[in-house]
Parts: structure tokens; C-alpha cells; sequence
């Protein structure tokens, strides 16, 4: 059985089978695993802990400072600057520190292929007419009723004839447990073969997939599951008996075509999930689609994405025919909940100053302050801890186990301040903050505001319907244009503070 600290035998992991505990089958190793070079990812983890590689990306520099004041290399050089936010890593992250769904105040737009099609929301999931043992699983897990994107989602995917469905869903708002229950639903207990196969872009988000199945079909004893991951050694020919198979496309795909040990024109149910993950991971992509080509047309697609860019929806319809098509509407209503103001600055160090002035001003219950470069996070934490704040440091450096711990004490209160890189930008949850504040302004590759990594910032206030405040330090001509184009992006007026004048603050911020 998968422990917590997700370190997993190479074996094959079958679901209860009527008896106490699981039934295992060894195998021996394959020794020429297909496409070994962009599935290194996939490698078995031989500890306890994640040893995900340290990333960064380089940008050109010619010396003297960017507009978000890091130094740069001279003579032409390289330097590697802000992380990058690797999005499986991103992925895994918000799935460990999720202990419950997420309040999603987002809406979706359900397009049906078939706008005659009965199809409708549920607000409970004894409307699904699951199996009794099913349904035991589901309120096991502590479900309920069903998350926004399960209310519109599940009558799709468990709806007779099957639908195909596309939908945009972010991470801990019940997706993994939406497309679980839908396998699960789906299989026929007495056909000892594979009928549903789900593939995720990396060994970790597998095993996570693969903990949820588990536990939602705790009560199902019939119902088997295997792990196509990489390490997992089969014995070629020797088809596989388990009807849901979850695992990586390197893998899976090996296990379709080279081993024999998945029959593709028996599944009746395909489920891709992180999309925008799996696009992103060299060699998946190709990989997804192969498998795809080996399916029946008959069998129903399933895909799940957190973003949709042009390139996921270019993917999607390739592998998704006549979807029905779940979206999350373009949300920016966090914006009327939050105050803007920018500070003008000469330095870091004057910065520094009026990010103190701010604090003093200001009754803060927690903030966070984003900065560019790890570089710039570090001095600005040692700064802050010497002036007695609070204070903890969240960057790329980290392993995903240790981001997380972080996230957890700062969600916890035990810091008051989370100073972090983009790393953090994105879906972490805590009621408590106040205050965000850009120490350097969000840019994209070409200097530009990076208009979506500042309203994912700033989101981080303003939760639930409370108010917030954001706060932006500018040092340059060229970052106050960068100012005017998130004004003029979002079609809201940013506000000049005084960090100088106290009692201006206090009457602007209360």
C-alpha cells in the first residue's frame, strides 16, 4: 500500500481484493525501456524524498542593473536570475499543501456538443446513482458534495452513451477525484483486463492520481490497479489483469506497443491529465499522442488542464474529438477586493526603507513579498530578520517536500512575512494575508509587464471576499512603464503612495 512519504516498490499495486491488505506481482526488469532520454523524469526515487534538479533559466545580460534592479554579468555575459517555475514541480506542490478543496468562486462555461443532450449539474453525488461501494469511498474520503468543477464534470463523464470532455480546472478543486470516480464508475469488474488508462506528466503526480483511485475504491474489492511507471518490471507478453492502469506516456506507451501488455483497443476510457504539464515535458507530447493512435474511436476521451493557452487547446483538439468543453471564465474579481499603489524608490535599499515604512503603517496579520532573483530574496530576508520581522524564504533551491513544510508553518502563522520568487505565485491559499508586495515588478522575457504573473501575485490577497493590499516598488523609468501597462491591461487605476509621509499611508491603506 502507498505510505505518505510516496516511496514506492517496484512493483505492481493492485487495489483490495476481498482480503486484508494488497496482492503484488514481481516481475522482472526490462532492460531496453524505450525513449530513456526524455523520460528521465520518470526514474524511480530512491528515497523518501523528492530530488527534484535545481532550475534556472539564463538571460542575456550586458551589464549594470535590469529594471528590476539585479545586478547582471558583464562583457556580454550570462546570468541565471528569477526561477523558473517548473510546472510539474508547481503541480505536485499544490497538491501536497492541499488538505481540503480550495473555495473556487470561479465560474465555468459548459459548451455541450449536443445541446439537446439531457446533461446537468449535480449538488449531490447521490444524483449519479454510483454503486453503493462507490459511493461509500466517496464520503469516506470526507466528500460532501461535489466541488464546482465535479458538479458540472461528472454527469458528462459518467453520462451513457459516453461524452468526450476538455476542461480547465486548477489544482485542489477536486479534478483528481472527478476523473477517479469516473474510472472507477466506469470498469467492468469481470473483465480481467485493462479498461481505463490514465497517464500524468511525471512518476510523483502519478502516484498522487493513483493514492486518490486507491482510496475512492477502498470498498470496490474487484476492482485492481496498476502503475505504469517507469521501474515497474513486467514480464513482456504477459498481459496485465488490472482494469485501471495509471501512469507516465514513455511507459504506458512501451507497455502498449513493446511489451504487449496493454491491449489499446480494449480501453474505453483515455484520461490525460495536466495537459499543460505533459506539452511542456519534452518528448510527452509526441508520446500522448502516439498512444492516442493506438485507442479505438469508440473509446471516451478525457482531458484536464489547469491552463489553456493556444498551444493546450491545439493539443486537445488533437486528441479530444466532438468534446463537450468545461472552461473557467477569465476571473479578475479578486481585483475589486484588492487596493493598488506603486512607491517610487531610488535603490534596494531604498526599498527596503519604504517597505519598513509600509509595514509600520499598515495592521498586517501576514504578507508576502515577491522578488525577481533568489539573489535579491535572500538579501531582503537577512535584512528583515535583522529588523525582527518573522520571516521565511520560499525559492527554487528548494526541494518540493521543503516548499511545502515552508508553506505549511507560513499557513500556520508561525511567519509572519513569505519572502519568494514566482516559485509561490501561484495557487497557494491563506485567508490571513494582507499585503502583497512586488520588490521587483513581474517581467516577461522581453521586458514587458508579465500581466498574468502579477494578477496570480497580487491574488494572493484579497481571498474570499476580504479585503487586501498590493503594493509595487519602482525604481525606474522603465518599471513605472511597466506600471502604466498593468494599469492599462487591467483597466484599473494604480495609486501613487508616499512611503515618507505616515499619515498619508495610514488614510490611503485603511
Amino acid at each position: 500500500m502507498l505510505t505518505s512519504n510516496f516511496f514506492f516498490p517496484c512493483k505492481v499495486l493492485r487495489l483490495p481484493c476481498g482480503k486484508r491488505g494488497f496482492k503484488w506481482r514481481k516481475s522482472k526488469m526490462s532492460e531496453d525501456s524505450w525513449a530513456v532520454a526524455v523520460d528521465v523524469q520518470e526514474a524511480t526515487v530512491p528515497s523518501t524524498q523528492f530530488n527534484f534538479a535545481k532550475k534556472a533559466i539564463r538571460v542575456p545580460c550586458s551589464g549594470g542593473e535590469d529594471i528590476n534592479g539585479n545586478v547582471e554579468g558583464e562583457n556580454g555575459g550570462w546570468l541565471k536570475t528569477a526561477d523558473r517555475v517548473d510546472l510539474a514541480e508547481q503541480s505536485l506542490l499544490n497538491k501536497l499543501i492541499r488538505r481540503s478543496l480550495v473555495k473556487n468562486r470561479n465560474q465555468v462555461e459548459v459548451q455541450q456538443r449536443d445541446p439537446t443532450s439531457p446533461l446537468f449539474s449535480v449538488k449531490t453525488f447521490e444524483e449519479l446513482r454510483l454503486h453503493p461501494d462507490l459511493l461509500k469511498g466517496v464520503y469516506n474520503m470526507g466528500f460532501n458534495r461535489p466541488s464546482r468543477i465535479q458538479e458540472n464534470a461528472l454527469p458528462m463523464m459518467l453520462a451513457q452513451p459516453p461524452q468526450n470532455l476538455i476542461a480547465q480546472s486548477q489544482s485542489g478543486t477536486g479534478k483528481t477525484a472527478a476523473f477517479s470516480l469516473a474510472m472507477l464508475s466506469h470498469v467492468n469488474p469481470d473483465n480481467k483486463w485493462p479498461q481505463c488508462l490514465c497517464i500524468s506528466p511525471t512518476y510523483e503526480l502519478a502516484l498522487q492520481i493513483g493514492q486518490v483511485t486507491e482510496q475512492m475504491g477502498k470498498f470496490c474489492p474487484d476492482v485492481k490497479l496498476a502503475y505504469g511507471i517507469r521501474g515497474n518490471r513486467m514480464d513482456r507478453g504477459v498481459p496485465l489483469q488490472e482494469q485501471i492502469v495509471i501512469g507516465t506516456p514513455g511507459t504506458i506507451l512501451d507497455w502498449c506497443t513493446k511489451y504487449k501488455l496493454i491491449d489499446p483497443k480494449k480501453i474505453t476510457m483515455f484520461v490525460l491529465d495536466e495537459a499543460d504539464v505533459m506539452i511542456a515535458t519534452q518528448g510527452h507530447r509526441d508520446q500522448s499522442i502516439r498512444i492516442h493512435r493506438r485507442l479505438s474511436k469508440e473509446c471516451q476521451m478525457l482531458l484536464f488542464s489547469a491552463t489553456f493557452e493556444e498551444s493546450v487547446w491545439r493539443f486537445a483538439e488533437t486528441v479530444v474529438p466532438e468534446p463537450n468543453i468545461i472552461r473557467l471564465k477569465r476571473e479578475e474579481e479578486t481585483l475589486d477586493t484588492i487596493k493598488q499603489f506603486y512607491i517610487i524608490c531610488k535603490d534596494k535599499e531604498d526599498k527596503f526603507t519604504a517597505l519598513c515604512n509600509l509595514y509600520g503603517a499598515l495592521t498586517i496579520a501576514q504578507a508576502m513579498i515577491f522578488c525577481h532573483t533568489r539573489k535579491m530574496a535572500s538579501w531582503l530576508t537577512a535584512n528583515l530578520i535583522k529588523e525582527g520581522h518573522q520571516v521565511s524564504l520560499l525559492s527554487g533551491e528548494m526541494t518540493v517536500e521543503q516548499r511545502a513544510a515552508v508553506i505549511e508553518r507560513y499557513r500556520n502563522g508561525k511567519e509572519k512575512v513569505l519572502v519568494t520568487t514566482n516559485v509561490c505565485s501561484r495557487g497557494i491559499d491563506v485567508e490571513q494575508v494582507t499585503l502583497v508586495v512586488n520588490f521587483d515588478l513581474p517581467v516577461d522575457m522581453e521586458r514587458n509587464a508579465d500581466n498574468e504573473t502579477y494578477l496570480h501575485r497580487i491574488g494572493r490577497t484579497g481571498r474570499f471576499g476580504k479585503r487586501g493590499f498590493a503594493v509595487n516598488m519602482v525604481d525606474s523609468q522603465q518599471s513605472m512603464d511597466i506600471i502604466k501597462q498593468i494599469e492599462m491591461h487591467f483597466n484599473r487605476k494604480i495609486k501613487k503612495l508616499d512611503s515618507s509621509n505616515l499619515e498619508e499611508m495610514e488614510n490611503l491603506l485603511s
